[in-house]
């Protein structure tokens, strides 16, 4: 189970191509509300989440995702539960995820010192030890995987079909959602 945490003012894009592009390879996925079900994002999208952070079944958990979006980042930031349960999950061996500003949550809780890792550009100062690598729209460093921007939405939520089913499950993906003419 992928369990992707949304909270107000989280990155539309980058919440809904990846669990779009999990679902399309089978990967059962839940979006999770930090606060709430009708969780509202940063442009004016309200998403109704499949659960609330209560409901979060770490035991089944392959992979959290964590979207960008100021909004959202610091309502996480500021959500002590959420911080416990990716504390948790990393402890577990449960893969993370974070895109755009996000991975900046992982870095304030240490998980991502002496990676590589990406972060939204311009934010490199709050990636503490991280090998940050700016330019590189996804960089898959062990059981965590970051991204750059919403504009990496399709890259990232493809490396995340990788990293739970493969290869082959990937391209399958990008096959699905790009037109050959």
């Amino acid at each position: 189970m992928v369990y992707i945490l949304l909270a107000p003012g989280f990155e539309e894009a980058e919440a809904l191509v990846p669990a779009d592009l999990l679902r399309r390879a089978r990967v059962e996925t839940a979006l999770v509300g930090v606060e709430a079900l009708a969780v509202p994002g940063g442009h004016g999208i309200t998403v109704t989440a499949d659960c609330v952070l209560s409901q979060v079944d770490l035991a089944r958990a392959d992979m959290l995702v964590l979207p960008g979006g100021m909004g959202g980042v610091n309502a996480i930031r500021a959500c002590a539960p959420a911080l416990e349960l990716i504390r948790t999950a990393h402890a577990r061996g449960v893969k993370l995820a974070a895109i755009c500003a996000a991975p900046t949550i992982l870095a304030g809780l240490g998980l991502l010192d002496d990676r590589s890792a990406v972060c939204y550009p311009g934010m490199e100062g709050e990636m503490a030890s991280a090998d940050v690598r700016p330019g590189t729209p996804v960089v898959v460093d062990g059981s965590i995987i970051t991204a750059e921007a919403a504009g990496s939405a399709f890259p990232f939520g493809l490396a995340l079909v990788e990293a739970l089913k493969g290869p082959a499950a990937a391209q399958e993906v990008y096959h699905a959602v790009h037109c050959h003419h």
